[in-house]
């Protein structure tokens, strides 16, 4: 296995894990339970999501489109532009 990806906090990693389970790649997340022990401080490389070496690479790409998303063209509220409001 191969620690592909680690995320920023817990929502992101659970987001991750299931989009990437919805392209048939399945994902394991590390250190989820450590955040308990520094609450909402960030602390970074707690978190990974680890995937079999034979899936790496494409779990890497999917997570880069995922991470290069824009909102649609007149899904963002003109009140706040550049923001989706979901």
């Amino acid at each position: 296995m191969q620690r592909i990806y680690e995320p920023q906090d817990l929502i992101e990693a659970e987001l991750l894990v299931g989009m990437l389970a919805s392209e048939g790649v399945e994902a394991h997340l590390t250190g989820g339970h450590l955040l308990g022990a520094v609450g909402e401080l960030p602390i970074g490389g707690l978190l990974g999501l680890l995937v079999v070496n034979e899936q790496a690479e494409r779990a890497r790409g999917l997570i880069a489109a995922y991470n290069a998303a824009q909102p649609l063209p007149g899904d963002e509220p003109e009140s706040f532009p550049g923001v989706l409001l979901c």
